[in-house]
């Protein structure tokens, strides 16, 4: 049976930290011109990001109700080589003792650093939701769906909280979409991702990273229910060019986690 997903994850908040969603139209600045500019963030952070560096800790199991009865674990540290490009060099990874597809491979790896930039615009329908306070940070609120499945590419369904400040997305809840189902009952793949929430923190003091995902859901197979959770940490941002906090501390609020 499959098992695992995980790259930003789901991770419920408690309500005190949370307030209410103001459903009404932003005041003087339209959602479009929100999008603009928080979509035009996303692109300048795409290109700092490719600069960076840091460590990456993944621990996803399967639950037998409380009781783990499979894991996955991996730390690796994420560099780059002479010419620039990304090399992910692998210190801890224990034999695992769940299958992993190459979907859930590919969400592990990359769905963390998840971005809606003025490239992914075109891919997406998104759509105002409101304001909402997340602790210290006043945020605007966004749906976010695909428009339409390109076959073999992963996607990201759910909603965004961006900072109305840096227009920078602080914080991400949803699941990578679309699910993989047999054509006929019992026969064929199936393969189920479960829902996660991401959290970014500005460790630089300009840009917001993301450093922790968590999820904790149940996955209804045909064969029975899968529980799956974990986390995924990014910590030790280095970037080039850039002053980027080390030590995993944020320059600025952030909405709170569970650990």
């Amino acid at each position: 049976m499959f098992l695992v997903l995980a790259s930003m994850v789901l991770v419920s908040l408690a309500a005190a930290e949370e307030g209410l969603l103001a459903t009404e139209p932003p005041k003087e600045i339209t959602a479009q011109e929100i999008i603009k500019k928080f979509t035009a963030k996303e692109k300048e952070f795409k290109s700092v990001r490719k600069r960076c560096t840091y460590r990456q800790v993944i621990k996803i199991q399967q639950l037998d109700g409380d009781k783990p009865v499979g894991e996955y674990q991996q730390v690796a540290d994420v560099t780059l080589d002479q010419s620039g490009k990304k090399v992910k060099n692998v210190v801890f990874a224990p034999q695992p003792s769940i299958s992993i597809s190459p979907e859930d491979q590919y969400d592990i790896e990359s769905r963390l650093h998840f971005t809606l930039s003025t490239d992914e615009l075109p891919e997406y329908n998104v759509l105002y939701q409101g304001k909402q306070q997340e602790d210290d940070l006043h945020t605007y609120v966004f749906d976010v769906a695909p428009k339409q499945f390109q076959k073999g590419k992963r996607y990201f369904q759910g909603r965004i909280w961006l900072d109305d400040h840096d227009f920078q997305i602080v914080k991400m809840t949803g699941k990578s979409v679309p699910d993989i189902h047999p054509k006929k009952r019992g026969k064929g793949d199936e393969n189920l991702f479960p829902k996660f929430t991401t959290y970014r923190e500005q460790v630089d003091g300009k840009y917001w990273f993301p450093t922790y995902s968590a999820t904790d859901d149940t996955l209804h197979f045909f064969g029975g229910d899968a529980r799956i959770k974990g986390t995924i940490k990014a910590t030790d941002y280095k970037c080039a060019g850039s002053e980027v906090a080390s030590d995993g501390e944020s320059a600025a609020p952030v909405p709170k986690k569970q650990q």
